[in-house]
């Protein structure tokens, strides 16, 4: 790895002119062998490999250009403290990577975690923390982009950055030491649900007893960011102990890589456990299409074959099977569950080769399978397939096969990708009349009327509209789920008893992760061919007006959307739950609700 050579770094800044510019400030060694700090940070305007090694020999005017970079300047703070620790190297992954060269970048994305893990020290800078004292509680007022914490613990790099190093110290913009993770852990668990027992002892995650399961880790980085897709699955290799070669471009085909990297040195089967939520088509792949799949996932644990007999025997008495009447059924599967098939999984040109118990009917091209690891509730995990020619597909509805013993069966589960498909939205606006104009969109700005939602994509957009003057704004959430459309509205509680209005990108951030998490009611399941329309309304707080969404299917491959204000008759002295209604085709026309 290269490596800073911190007294040369400081050297040339003190005399940047006089610096002989054949000393070398970075210089390669074994970051086993090295004690060295290593810095962690959100990307701004940064400095290159070869800015920083070729600084000395540009022309003054874009040397000082470089020199004047926020990037340049956590360079200088943070070789600065690595001195005053008594470190004579520093790594940093804006200058230390040769991004030129595709293998060394390769090689040095497969080796962060490591090198993170070997750092004797590890310098967090929190770029957007003013104050002196670490920010303990949620504020969505400072840090409204990123659920209310700054933004460092929203990005995908910094889960392992946080996890690898033993040492972490903070700091905040000014480089005033903020905290460590060993004195902030409990804040830390809080900010990210990491357990303290994995903050403070990062070797549990290679321990076979005591590392949480693949679905746990996973959600770790549900709600984090990066900005390449592809990084989303790079940054958690280091997580589960696995290397790939990086394909930049092969977007989100790296997550599906990464899962069967996974697959192939666990036998967790919680990585079949993801949630439902936000899945476009009713049938896919057994494989999570992104870790965001895994909202929810913080309290699923694995379950020991040694223990699975005895959770399926609690499983089948919730069922009201009698055990006593199956003794032989019970020791069957006692034999199953001991048998190394269990822990074997292969994967094969026909899909995932695994060994689980599975309930059925018989005739009927659905089953439900056992997996051993449970829920928050302490029950066993179930995830319904569909057998579609070669392999069984992940069904993505729920199906109803009870009262039947489980059996254990060989099964191929489909972990192919999906090609891409998408459903387009058509907006009609009809709220100026009221004040209300569309003020943003979130997480993707929205071109003209048009919202697309896809696979590999968004399948959720929220709309803002706001009336500046009344100080009442709200968001319209538009998604596409298991082949449906649906459409949820939220309401801003808060604009008028604040002295200053917050972004309405604060708030739009806000309703998307409200609106992710919420459950999607049974009803929105319907097909909307048979239902001409459908309208959501809401009344917003302390105003006299109510929200109302609308859609149906055009006939021509898309769906139209009318968002629309009325003002209250009178009904809505309080402010009331979004109300379902249907009614007859829409006439778009003149853009309004009647």
């Amino acid at each position: 790895m290269w490596l800073l050579d911190v007294e040369a770094i400081l050297d040339r800044e003190n005399d940047i002119r006089g610096f002989d510019a054949e000393i070398e400030v970075l210089k390669r060694h074994n970051d086993k062998s090295t004690s060295y700090a290593i810095l962690s940070h959100r990307w701004g305007t940064e400095v290159t490999y070869d800015e920083i090694t070729g600084l000395t020999a540009m022309k003054p005017r874009k040397r000082d250009n470089v020199r004047e970079r926020d990037g340049y300047q956590k360079i200088i703070k943070s070789c600065e403290q690595a001195k005053q620790d008594g470190y004579k190297w520093m790594w940093i992954d804006t200058c230390c990577i040769d991004k030129r060269s595709s293998a060394e970048l390769s090689e040095a994305i497969n080796s962060m975690y490591r090198w993170y893990r070997n750092a004797q020290k590890c310098y967090v800078y929190l770029n957007d923390v003013v104050e002196s004292i670490f920010p303990a509680e949620q504020d969505f007022s400072r840090f409204g982009k990123s659920n209310g914490w700054p933004e460092w613990f929203s990005r995908g790099w910094t889960l392992q950055e946080l996890i690898a190093p033993t040492e972490v110290e903070f700091f905040n913009n000014s480089w005033v030491s903020i905290g460590t993770k060993r004195d902030l852990t409990s804040s830390l668990e809080v900010i990210t649900r990491i357990p303290d027992i994995v903050l403070k002892y990062e070797q549990v995650l290679r321990s076979t007893s005591r590392c949480p399961s693949v679905a746990h880790i996973m959600s770790w980085a549900a709600h984090r960011k990066t900005s390449r897709m592809e990084d989303r699955a790079y940054s958690l290799m280091g997580l589960f102990g696995v290397n790939m070669p990086m394909l930049y471009g092969e977007g989100s085909k790296a997550f599906q890589r990464l899962q069967r990297e996974i697959i192939r040195t666990s036998s967790d089967y919680s990585i079949f456990a993801w949630n439902l939520k936000g899945q476009f088509l009713e049938h896919g792949s057994v494989l999570a299409d992104d870790a965001s799949c895994f909202r929810g996932c913080t309290d699923v644990e694995k379950v020991a074959p040694s223990g699975f007999i005895k959770e399926l025997e609690q499983y089948m008495r919730q069922d009201g099977l009698f055990l006593s009447k199956d003794a032989s059924k019970l020791g069957s599967s006692q034999s199953n569950v001991d048998s190394p098939q269990l822990s074997r999984w292969d994967v094969t040109n026909v899909g995932i080769q695994v060994w689980l118990p599975i309930i059925s009917h018989r005739g009927s091209s659905y089953l439900k399978a056992v997996l051993p690891c449970r829920d928050r509730y302490g029950n066993l995990i179930t995830i319904d397939f569909e057998f579609r020619g070669l392999n069984f597909v992940r069904s993505l509805r729920a199906i109803a096969i009870r009262n039947m013993w489980p059996q254990f069966k060989l099964l191929y589960l489909d972990c192919s990708q999906d090609a891409e498909e998408s459903h387009r939205l058509r907006l009609h606006d009809g709220l100026a009349s009221y004040g209300f104009t569309r003020c943003g969109t979130f997480p993707c700005e929205v071109v003209g009327n048009t919202v697309t939602l896809s696979t590999h994509g968004n399948n959720l957009v929220v709309l803002l509209y706001a009336n500046d003057d009344a100080r009442s704004r709200f968001a319209i959430g538009l998604g596409y789920h298991l082949g449906r459309v649906w459409a949820r509205i939220v309401c801003d509680e808060y604009p008028a008893k604040q002295e200053v209005w917050s972004p309405w990108e604060d708030f739009a951030q806000q309703a998307y992760d409200i609106l992710w998490d919420a459950l999607i009611e049974e009803s929105w399941h319907s097909n909307f061919h048979s239902t001409p329309v459908v309208i959501k309304d809401t009344h917003l707080p302390r105003s006299i007006w109510h929200a109302r969404v609308a859609y149906d299917d055009s006939g021509s491959g898309y769906t139209n959307v009318i968002a629309d204000i009325q003002q209250c008759s009178g009904c809505c002295a309080t402010p009331r739950e979004s109300a379902r209604q249907t009614m007859a085709p829409l006439d778009i026309t003149n853009r309004r609700l009647t």
